[in-house]
């Protein structure tokens, strides 16, 4: 499959992806004193895997559904079950503002490592919207690493586990259509989250309160996953990763409004480092692009 860089689209399918993470995480600590992880994780999938196969059925793209890269799609999916595990499990223990500042340590992984899963280039712009963005985060939230409580050592190690799954995922838009993604995410997703509700013998089910919550959290996982995996197939990951930066400064604003969590000047900073260091990479992505093109097509 060639290989397409249109960052400004790819930036446009992000702030989807922004909108419905944030969404999710919304839900999730709307519901987390009813349900455990494993349960919001098991229900999510299976609701959402029932979307994706009516999309799939919908647009008549059933037949680009197959099991050709089967392994390269388990690995993916333990990776990003082991850091959704962790990511949901945090929301419940510390305020959203420094889950999203820990999460977003998972860029810097996605940097060291793509040239070396993914052959890509680590150019100046794409190291300055890493460092730019990390920055933001630290002003944002300034996260206390002297007190590793659970929450934060969960939060700190969903990011190491998201970048790998950005990493495979990658991988897969190389070959793979978007749909078969989708598929194969919602139902290993379903039958581990499964395995795990299963394992301790409680299984708390959906009630008239949860259960619209719990469709949020499904249709919010599936659109972000639409509009990740898009992006990703648009440009290349050091060019997608760091827009996501800009989920932090939005779910601070949510969690001071929502649930009372406290906001400073410091948010307004550390907002600003973000936008400027996404602005600064776009930029010149899209210079590259459009220098590229002219090359192309002269």
């Amino acid at each position: 499959m060639t290989q397409t860089h249109h960052p400004l689209a790819a930036a446009l399918w992000m702030t989807g992806s922004i909108a419905a993470f944030t969404s999710m995480a919304i839900a999730t600590r709307e519901i987390g004193g009813e349900h455990d992880t494993f349960e919001i994780l098991a229900y999510r999938s299976v609701i959402g895997w029932l979307i994706v196969v009516g999309a799939a059925l919908a647009l008549g793209r059933q037949g680009q559904i197959t099991a050709d890269r089967l392994g390269s799609h388990v690995l993916r999916n333990l990776f990003h079950f082991t850091g959704q595990s962790l990511w949901f499990w945090s929301i419940t223990l510390i305020p959203l503002a420094q889950v999203f500042a820990l999460e977003f340590t998972s860029p810097i992984w996605v940097m060291l490592l793509a040239p070396l899963v993914l052959g890509e280039r680590l150019t100046r712009s794409r190291l300055l919207a890493a460092a730019l963005g990390f920055a933001g985060i630290l002003v944002v939230a300034r996260p206390d690493f002297a007190a590793l409580d659970p929450g934060i050592m969960a939060a700190a190690g969903a990011a190491f586990f998201f970048a790998s799954t950005t990493l495979m995922t990658k991988r897969l838009t190389r070959n793979e259509p978007i749909i078969a993604i989708l598929f194969w995410l919602t139902l290993m997703q379903a039958v581990l989250g499964g395995v795990m509700v299963l394992w301790d013998g409680r299984v708390a089910l959906p009630s008239l309160a949860t259960l619209p919550w719990l469709c949020v959290i499904a249709v919010a996982g599936v659109t972000a996953h639409l509009c990740l995996t898009t992006a990703l197939s648009l440009a290349p990951a050091n060019v997608v990763v760091p827009v996501d930066f800009a989920r932090l400064p939005i779910i601070a604003a949510i969690g001071a409004v929502f649930y009372a969590e406290p906001v400073e000047a410091s948010l307004f900073l550390g907002a600003g480092l973000i936008f400027l260091g996404i602005w600064i990479n776009l930029n010149a992505e899209t210079r590259a692009d459009r220098q590229q093109r002219k090359v192309t097509n002269p």
